[in-house]
């Protein structure tokens, strides 16, 4: 492993060779860039008690785009070479055809630094690493006798990344990433449940190897699954539902968030598309895109186009205000880029693409909200979901709920799935609490077969009227 700094430019490049290559790329283009990227990162996973898989995985490579109207030539390679830049650059050229764009003016610079530039894998050694995993397991073991197995993952990564613009602009970040999953398995009378938990963002390892980091981690994953093991199958039916705050904002990424994206807009295939400045949503609902949260999972300080990351509003008190652009939609929606240009690596073409998602807190008490459930479910952790982009209709698994009676939290139900659509449920939000919270730092996002970090948050919500699939008979 090495901890020397990414300098293709110095290493692998000469600067003014590969910026002539560049502008003769976008010659008569209305876009493109240089993106050069090194990434490294690691995984060890304990299960039951032994290593399941300890992986390390390292690349570098570029990307060099060419955009022209609509259409965009992309090409990559593994190996930063002039000569590799040269080929590219003949691929790239294509989309540009005779060319008579105009190109567009250059990301503005930032000194903004959201997190550090230290490799997180560098905190521990790896017999560190397998010290805190296997310590991980025994305290589980040790705090309930119904534990019967334990899962814990340490990941970690940097990814550097250097950004060259055709009228010289050039551009870096450094991204440190670090994670820590925690899953128990517990057994009661033959009935096995399960309950996980997870956490990180852009910071180094060493904070999540603090026992009080991951003590309480491994708390909360137990309780969940021995709340999980007095659950009795969930009804079905139309319903008011609560959703608890933090990570059931992934509902309000996937559901909506993905409408709001500016390519989806543009090309009118968004529930949403072609209803700025009309009302969406309750009063009162106010959800932001941003990435400029200090060492959040979703933060970026530029995005993967150069483009500063941004605090952008999209639903302003229930009125559509924005969309979240890269650079190409942006230009063709005759709008500002908002930092929202992603990209999983060098061998992915970017797109809009969601940072950190949430929806800012209201005036009601999180109490009072359930008090006034006099029949439904109380949702706060999620699994998977299905979303379709063109009308906002969602399917979404809870891996932790509970039914709700005259304002009681009941007992826990197993097999609840929320069923509804983005516009509908937007506009069917009830009551909204006064405890927003941001997930724990968990979230990833896919997208035409690309994932990126992502973060997601919202305070407690009262929705009325959600389609609940339920297992009970």
């Amino acid at each position: 492993m090495t901890d020397a700094p990414f300098r293709p430019f110095e290493t692998a490049l000469d600067e003014g060779a590969a910026l002539a290559i560049l502008r003769d790329a976008t010659a008569g283009a209305d876009d493109g860039e240089l993106f050069l990227e090194r990434k490294r990162s690691e995984a060890i996973v304990l299960d039951d008690g032994r290593i399941k898989t300890a992986s390390y995985d390292a690349s570098e490579g570029f990307g060099l785009r060419a955009v022209r109207g609509e259409v965009a030539g992309y090409a990559h390679s593994t190996e930063i070479s002039e000569k590799a830049l040269r080929r590219a650059s003949e691929t790239a050229r294509i989309a540009v055809g005779d060319g008579g764009g105009t190109l567009a003016p250059s990301p503005k610079g930032t000194n903004t630094r959201l997190y550090g530039d230290a490799d997180p894998m560098l905190d521990a050694t790896f017999a560190g690493k397998l010290d805190l995993l296997k310590e991980i397991d025994a305290y589980a073991r040790a705090l309930d006798p119904r534990v019967v197995q334990v899962s814990a993952t340490l990941a970690a990564g940097l990814q550097e990344v250097e950004i060259l613009r055709p009228e010289g602009l050039r551009l870096a970040d450094i991204r440190p990433m670090a994670r820590l999953n925690v899953s128990v398995i517990v057994e009661q009378n033959g009935r096995r449940e399960q309950g996980g938990t997870g956490g990180g963002g852009r910071f180094g390892l060493a904070r999540l190897m603090e026992r009080s980091h991951w003590q309480p981690m491994v708390a909360e994953a137990l309780r969940i699954a021995l709340v999980n093991l007095d659950a009795v199958p969930a009804p079905a039916g139309v319903m008011d539902v609560v959703l608890g705050p933090g990570w059931p904002g992934i509902l309000l990424h996937e559901a909506i968030g993905h409408g709001l994206e500016g390519d989806f807009n543009r090309k009118q295939t968004s529930a949403f598309a072609g209803l700025m400045g009309s009302r969406i949503a309750a009063p009162g609902v106010t959800v932001l895109d941003d990435g400029t949260i200090p060492d959040r999972r979703g933060s970026i300080s530029v995005d993967d186009e150069g483009t500063p990351s941004g605090k952008n509003v999209l639903i302003e008190d229930g009125i559509l205000v924005g969309y979240m652009q890269d650079r190409q939609n942006a230009r063709l929606m005759g709008v500002a880029p908002t930092g929202n240009g992603r990209r999983e690596s060098f061998a992915h073409i970017p797109m809009p693409r969601m940072t950190n998602t949430y929806m800012l807190a209201g005036q009601d008490d999180p109490a009072a909200i359930l008090a006034d459930l006099k029949d439904g479910i109380y949702a706060v952790g999620f699994g998977g979901g299905q979303v379709d982009i063109t009308n906002g209709k969602f399917v979404f698994s809870c891996t932790e709920a509970y039914r709700v009676q005259n304002g009681k939290v009941g007992a826990p139900v197993k097999g609840a799935t929320l069923i509804g659509d983005g516009a509908t449920a937007l506009k069917a939000i009830r009551a909204i609490g006064n405890d927003l919270a941001l997930d724990p730092g968990i979230g990833n996002c896919g997208k035409a077969g690309q994932w990126v970090p992502v973060g997601v948050g919202q305070p407690t919500l009262l929705i009325g009227g959600l389609t609940v699939g339920g297992s009970a008979a």
